[in-house]
């Protein structure tokens, strides 16, 4: 499956199948086209060997003759089969979820309230239920996220994290749960962060949770130099880049960071922004065409921590 983070509230949604090869050409061309807030794309293979259904979220309705005109560069005349249909607000999220099973990554493994009794004593659980905020950890970016989490878990314990556009909360509450510390976790919607705030109250780490609304570190609990052993930024490419400065900054001198959102394309532009600013490719994991990567001033894997 290939899928993109959706706006925080979509409100339409163009639907429309085609074989594997057009739906990750128009996976690419959408993703390129559209700013990234406001438009976000899906493609995956309906049943083994089937076609695949390609979605595109919207933030606000779409101009559906030029979606069709711009898909027809792809699949020329069967962009006219493309579907578009008005969102329900309050069940979107859950009719995406319906279904899900638990979904493992390492040590952790993330899932809804009647997959409870499914964690293994072992497992570190992080229960997500359906609501008006993006990122249930079944897809490839935060996946990737979690495992380059645990591998940082078997070397070192952060203990000062952030998590830069949290969603609903899964990295914040990974980081919580295996430290015990407080993870500072903030977005620029505040719907968003209500569902996290909720989720945490859910997994009962609402005291470990510093929540705050703003855009990137903008804000007085993230603004902090040199203070987060631990940064995750699972965003997208456009404002990885962006951020680099503010991240960096944030950064401890030995910390580590998580970014994630990016597509195999988007890569070297993401490094050479951080590389900018003393930062070096440690690790990645590369999950459904999406990359997660591990940045460190070194371009090492983090060293333990004194006294852990």
């Amino acid at each position: 499956m290939l899928e993109g983070l959706h706006p925080a509230r979509p409100t339409h949604v163009m639907r429309i199948e085609t074989d594997e090869r057009a739906a990750r050409a128009l996976t690419d061309l959408v993703g390129e086209m559209f700013d990234p807030t406001e438009t976000a794309v899906a493609a995956f293979e309906t049943h083994d060997d089937g076609p695949w259904l390609l979605e595109v979220y919207f933030a606000s309705p779409p101009d559906e003759a030029a979606m069709r005109d711009l898909i027809s560069m792809i699949i020329g005349e069967r962009a006219r089969d493309a579907v578009f249909t008005a969102l329900d607000q309050k069940d979107w999220v859950k009719a995406s979820l319906e279904g899900l099973a638990p979904v493992p990554a390492g040590r952790f493994v993330v899932h809804g309230a009647h997959d409870r009794d499914a964690v293994k004593p072992n497992q570190i659980g992080i229960e997500i239920e359906a609501a008006l905020a993006f990122g249930t950890g079944h897809h490839g970016t935060t996946r990737g996220c979690l495992l380059l989490l645990g591998d940082i878990l078997k070397r070192r314990r952060p203990r000062h994290v952030l998590d830069v556009g949290t969603g609903t909360g899964v990295l914040a509450f990974a980081a919580a749960k295996a430290t015990r510390r407080t993870v500072v976790a903030g977005d620029i919607d505040p719907v968003a962060v209500a569902v996290a705030r909720e989720n945490a109250r859910l997994n009962g780490i609402g005291t470990l949770v510093d929540l705050y609304v703003a855009p990137g570190i903008d804000h007085v609990k993230a603004r902090r130099s040199r203070h987060f052993d631990l940064v995750f930024a699972n965003i997208l490419a456009r404002p990885l880049r962006r951020l680099a400065p503010d991240l960096a900054r944030v950064t401890a001198d030995d910390g580590v960071m998580v970014l994630s959102g990016l597509l195999a394309h988007d890569v070297p532009g993401v490094l050479s922004a951080y590389r900018e600013h003393g930062f070096a490719l440690a690790a990645r994991r590369d999950l459904d065409g999406w990359a997660a990567l591990m940045l460190t001033r070194t371009g090492r894997d983090p060293r333990p921590l004194a006294g852990i």
